[in-house]
């Protein structure tokens, strides 16, 4: 809602200052429509738009990546501590504060929030998965952080430690394979046997993870093997809330004759014509890159309202 009045900013001084807005500023409503003028005229307020969207963006941008169906689930965990940092530099900025020895209470609550959201949403998944990147280890990495931030490998961060041994122990029961996955993540974060190898440690910071494994993980197959499907896999299911979405779109209360075969080849289509618009230049030019995310990710799936105001009888051709 910021950003789009930011976007109509011209419109809405021409709408204050216009003749026009005093009729309108009747009775009950001139209060309020006194305030909507001083807001819009005045640049303080639309400073204040300004500095709330700087903070929040870094938290908009988590949002949307996760609710995308890009295989993300292995970002989460690193995100959340890069949101901390930017929200805290924005903060400080604005309020002239020196991060390393200042302390600045609307940050705080700010960082209580979404330590509370953090808390609420963190699974045992997101600790395994963000164990499995390589470049989690790689000295670049680890080295790259800069500020207050200080990051270490997920082999030496307790709460991951102990959240990917609950997570170990609770899919292999047996203890034997328990062992065997147990010996493969040593050998994979304490640099051993083939992962020693220069030309793999290289890898690490460039090579896409998936890829990385496909390449290098036949030493370790059991823990290849859950690689794959970790990172494989989605951040939240909000891309399967979606169908319901548009299920209830197409076939709504203005619509309910429809035959289950004609919702189903509306829904078939246009999901295909959503993927088709993926390779489409206009949305190219829509993606969102965030160079500390390493990932591409945009604002995309919003429901299709012209399907839903557009009405079918099953005596229509196709």
């Amino acid at each position: 809602m910021a950003q789009r009045m930011l976007l109509v900013k011209s419109a809405l001084e021409t709408t204050v200052l216009d003749p026009n807005w005093k009729a309108f500023r009747k009775s009950n409503l001139e209060s309020k429509a006194n305030h909507v003028k001083e807001c819009v005229i005045f640049d303080r307020w639309w400073n204040k738009v300004d500095y709330f969207l700087a903070f929040t963006s870094p938290i908009y941008k988590m949002i949307r990546l996760a609710d995308t169906d890009i295989f993300c689930l292995h970002l989460v965990y690193d995100i959340w501590d890069s949101i901390i940092k930017k929200v805290r530099e924005k903060i400080f900025k604005e309020e002239r504060l020196n991060i390393k020895d200042s302390e600045s209470k609307f940050f705080n609550n700010i960082q209580n929030i979404l330590e509370t959201g953090w808390n609420k949403s963190n699974t045992l998944l997101h600790c395994m998965a963000h164990s499995l990147v390589p470049r989690y280890y790689s000295e670049a990495w680890l080295k790259s952080a800069g500020g207050i931030i200080s990051r270490v490998a997920p082999n030496e961060d307790l709460e991951i430690s102990l959240n990917r041994s609950k997570y170990i122990k609770k899919m292999f029961t047996n203890s034997e394979n328990l062992r065997k996955i147990n010996a493969e993540y040593g050998m994979f974060s304490g640099d051993l046997g083939f992962f020693l190898k220069s030309h793999v440690i290289e890898a690490r910071v460039h090579e896409e993870p998936l890829s990385w494994w496909a390449s290098n993980g036949s030493e370790t197959p059991m823990f290849q093997a859950l690689e794959f499907k970790l990172l494989s896999q989605a951040a939240s299911s909000s891309c399967c809330e979606r169908n319901w979405s548009l299920f209830s779109n197409i076939k709504s209360i203005k619509r309910n004759n429809i035959a289950s075969t004609r919702t189903r080849d509306l829904f078939f289509g246009h999901n295909n014509l959503r993927l088709l618009s993926r390779k489409s230049e206009e949305y190219d030019d829509s993606l969102n890159v965030d160079d500390d995310y390493a990932e591409i990710f945009a604002n995309i799936f919003l429901d299709d309202r012209d399907v839903e105001g557009t009405m079918f009888s099953e005596d229509e051709g196709a």
